[in-house]
């Protein structure tokens, strides 16, 4: 039971221990850097390139009900027809 515990507390720690390095982004050997878009003064960082633009994660309008309003009489809304036998 003391084995268990011991080789649970040692397999926690690796996984903990290996949550906190995260290298910076590089190139790999003979590999440019993206090319500088059109109008920018420099080119983007790695963490740049990583972060989604607001096209990709657009906010969400969640507040639905601010407007809402009593429905009026609908016209259309009439009952089904008899139909004669």
């Amino acid at each position: 039971m003391k084995m268990r515990a011991l080789a649970g507390l040692a397999m926690a720690t690796l996984v903990l221990a290996g949550c906190g390095g995260r290298p910076a982004l590089k190139p790999l050997k003979d590999q440019k850097l993206p090319a500088v878009p059109i109008g920018a003064a420099r080119a983007p960082t790695g963490s740049e390139l990583m972060a989604p633009s607001i096209q990709a994660r657009p906010e969400r309008n969640v507040e639905l009900l601010t407007q809402s309003r009593q429905r009026g009489d609908d016209p259309f809304d009439l009952p089904p027809e008899k139909t004669p036998q």
